[in-house]
């Protein structure tokens, strides 16, 4: 039996507890297939004044890299846990520009909040927190 979280669900930001870098959106979405050691995501992010954005991905928490291509850049993603937390890291090169994240995910002991923070990368400082809207 796995000792690590398991964040599977639909989620929703929760735009007044998150600190994002840039416009905020007004929703953002994730829906969340966890099958340790595969995760895949699909996140749609609303803003007022635009269409939809839609990115997609998946990372394996044991094994290589995996690649994937992410609003028409290259992610090449790796994923470990640290802890109680799940690390994905990605190298993405995207309109000439070279860049590291770091996003640590973990939820709550109750499995009702799920919280992505970036550390000590590009995005540092970003806090995306999303509360479970499918009734898990």
């Amino acid at each position: 039996m796995s000792t690590h979280s398991d964040f599977t669900g639909t989620w929703r930001a929760d735009l007044g507890a998150s600190r994002l870098r840039g416009p905020t959106p007004s929703e953002i979405t994730a829906a969340v297939i966890h099958a340790d050691p595969d995760l895949r995501v699909t996140m749609t992010i609303r803003t007022p004044n635009a269409a939809d954005s839609q990115i997609a991905f998946d990372v394996c928490a044991i094994g290589g890299p995996r690649r994937n291509t992410v609003l028409g850049a290259e992610w090449v993603s790796s994923s470990r846990w640290v802890g109680t937390e799940l690390l994905i890291e990605s190298e993405v090169s995207h309109a000439g520009r070279q860049m590291h994240f770091c996003d640590y995910w973990s939820i709550s002991d109750d499995g009702r909040r799920l919280t992505m923070e970036h550390r000590e990368d590009d995005l540092h400082g970003q806090i995306t927190v999303f509360d479970r809207i499918d009734g898990q």
